[in-house]
């Protein structure tokens, strides 16, 4: 039997929310969201969102979409299904976010400012063991559940600019 918990964070679905056809509009009825806090600079937030979002395609691969192919017959990768929606926060904003996915059993990456002076995932990942879930410093996460999960846990947060 699922938990609650479990049933907020299952798998991702898609709603078609017009007639079955190739052109009706689709919705998901999951969310992938990253949070980033405001004070990064630029080149920072780019780098933090491409490694956060590497860790929900690698534990959901249902949100892996089909890969693509051109006119030439070209192929190319595969990439996220659904819209990643990107937002910011203060390091408050950040803080009660990340706790209020970790209650809820969200799946979540972290980026911690530690993580800025590694150079390698092993060092990364050392980096984060290295310090206690309530005294990270966090400058993003990522995050990957039902829509009204994800809605609860950014609570407080706005979407990037």
């Amino acid at each position: 039997m699922r938990t609650e918990n479990e049933a907020e964070a299952g798998p991702a679905e898609w709603i078609e929310t017009g007639p079955e056809d190739a052109t009706a509009p689709v919705r998901f009825d999951t969310k992938i969201a990253v949070l980033l806090r405001d004070d990064l600079e630029p080149w920072q937030r780019l780098n933090v969102t491409a490694f956060l979002v590497s860790g929900i395609s690698t534990a959901s691969p249902e949100v892996i979409g089909e890969p693509y192919e051109d006119a030439d017959g070209t192929g190319y990768l595969p990439m996220f299904r659904q819209p990643v929606l990107v937002f910011q926060g203060t390091k408050e904003t950040l803080t009660a976010a990340h706790g209020r996915a970790q209650a809820r059993s969200l799946l979540t990456s972290v980026f911690t400012s530690d993580l800025f002076g590694t150079g390698n995932d092993r060092d990364n990942r050392a980096a984060v063991r290295a310090v206690g879930k309530d005294q990270l410093d966090l400058v993003g996460i990522a995050l990957y559940g039902t829509r009204n999960a994800v809605d609860k846990v950014l609570k407080g947060a706005r979407m990037h600019p």
